[in-house]
């Protein structure tokens, strides 16, 4: 929220005493204002309709010329924006750190925004309780996704799902003309990643998932989740038929969003360093006409006033690349589930790379080699089976005999590192793998928001060990795995 509101006492209460919006003058405009928040204060923390409320507010918003629709709890964002399309910029950055305006405030603005503002937050988090339909859950994402555009952040980003992969960018629009100073929500922002994600997997749960999954006009509703795939994989063994073949594709789709994200991500950065001792190949887009103007500036002739070239010159291409064994090890507790997902695609995008040899295990209080289904994420989602416990010398005795050539070998490992009593013993593995000479990366989560959660005993010998723990962006992973198979 960009304000709080002021006004009525907890003792006289918004609903018998309010300001009437019909005033004129700066007065009337914090007036409307107030009217506008305690709406939402109260709405938030109380289904139940204020009749004083809603026709103060109403009339709030018909006096500035807004859609009566902002009041309207069962419309989306989207509906109002088709049927008021000159709205769409005005969500976008709405809430953004903006820098400090000069002169004086535009009370008018303000009120306006505070309209927008309440339409966004109400719409995420007053989510209801009881049954959810597949559409309900479809109209809350996109609404989560208007909030975090408001945010200045991408669809999708905070609730570390597909990192907005369809987004067509920061969806950081023009804000209202002359508003004032909005606050700085930068320390906030990573708070909220986490509340859009509990609220999403609430609704899931809500949802009689098996009966949508059973009806494919049902389950073409739904927009693929984070929350969703993992409930998905969760309840993937109770799931046959129709509802099988729905929740398949379901987790394809998402999978498939994630990956372009990835490969993108992977594809920036170059894999190895020149390699001179190749010869360059003698092509038009090879040819490097620098140096070749000046290694033959000798066959200058003033007379004919051209330069005649006896020679060419041709850039390197050729990269030295060695055989590389990356083992990547996945903690696949329920807690997880995010960065099970991510690095499981990470790893099936680096098997293609040349000369890579990849290798996936995931564990819990048992682990799994899912080498065979590398280079096929979808398949190795399906053949997991997330669990409570961690048992990280069960992984690592499976993972250990892999090791063939050390120094040409890195070891990621994924985990919060909460082992159950077991976390000397698995230590002592991984300083024995570093110590031999594999580059052992150790990881707190592998999110699209970054958040991560690390067994502080563990952080703090990680970071004596000289392998301090990765930033949980997996866009951090992706550059250290790269760096190191340059």
């Amino acid at each position: 929220m960009t304000e709080h509101p002021t006004g009525p006492t907890a003792g006289s209460g918004p609903a018998t005493e309010h300001p009437n919006p019909h005033h004129s003058g700066a007065d009337a405009d914090d007036n409307r204002r107030q009217v506008l928040y305690w709406r939402l204060l109260a709405r938030l923390f109380d289904g139940e309709e204020q009749a004083t409320l809603e026709s103060a507010s109403l009339a709030v918003v018909e006096d500035i010329g807004l859609p009566s629709a902002l009041l309207d709890p069962q419309a989306s964002i989207d509906s109002v924006v088709q049927r008021h399309p000159e709205l769409a910029s005005e969500f976008d950055g709405l809430m953004a750190p903006e820098p400090d305006a000069e002169g004086a405030r535009d009370r008018a603005a303000e009120v306006r925004r505070a309209a927008l503002v309440s339409k966004v937050l109400l719409n995420v988090f007053a989510s209801g309780s009881g049954t959810v339909t597949a559409g309900q859950l479809t109209r809350w994402q996109s609404d989560a996704g208007w909030l975090e555009r408001a945010l200045g952040c991408r669809p999708g980003e905070l609730r570390g799902g597909r990192a907005g992969a369809k987004a067509a960018g920061r969806g950081a629009g023009p804000t209202v003309a002359g508003s004032g100073p909005t606050p700085d929500l930068s320390r906030l922002i990573p708070a909220i990643g986490p509340e859009l994600g509990a609220i999403e997997a609430d609704l899931v749960k809500r949802m009689h998932l098996r009966e949508v999954l059973a009806d494919p006009k049902l389950a073409a509703q739904l927009t693929p989740s984070m929350s969703l795939i993992e409930q998905l994989l969760r309840d993937k063994n109770n799931l046959s038929g129709v509802a099988l073949a729905n929740a398949k594709s379901l987790i394809r789709r998402f999978v498939d969003e994630v990956a372009e994200v990835l490969r993108t991500q992977v594809e920036k950065a170059t894999v190895g360093a020149l390699d001179r001792s190749v010869p360059p190949k003698r092509v038009f887009r090879n040819l490097d006409l620098d140096r070749t103007i000046w290694k033959n500036l000798t066959n200058w002739s003033p007379e004919d006033e051209r330069l005649y070239v006896d020679r060419l010159f041709y850039r390197h291409t050729a990269r030295r690349t060695t055989p590389q064994r990356l083992i990547v090890v996945v903690d696949q507790s329920g807690s997880m589930l995010d960065s099970m997902v991510n690095c499981t695609i990470l790893a099936s995008i680096f098997a293609g790379l040349p000369k890579v040899d990849v290798h996936l295990i995931a564990y819990d209080t048992r682990a799994i080699d899912l080498t065979p289904w590398v280079h096929d994420p979808f398949e190795t989602l399906l053949r997991t089976n997330l669990g409570g416990g961690n048992d990280g010398p069960v992984a690592m005795a499976m993972a250990r005999p892999k090791i063939t050539e050390p120094r040409n070998t890195v070891m990621v490992w994924i985990s919060d590192f909460y082992e159950f009593g077991r976390s000397q013993p698995l230590f002592e593995g991984i300083e024995a793998v570093h110590r031999s000479g594999v580059k052992f990366i150790p990881v707190g989560s592998v999110t699209s928001s970054g958040r991560q959660e690390v067994n502080p005993w563990f952080r703090e010998r990680f970071k004596a060990l000289g392998t301090p723990v990765v930033s949980g962006h997996i866009r951090k992973l992706v550059h250290e795995l790269k760096t190191f198979l340059a």
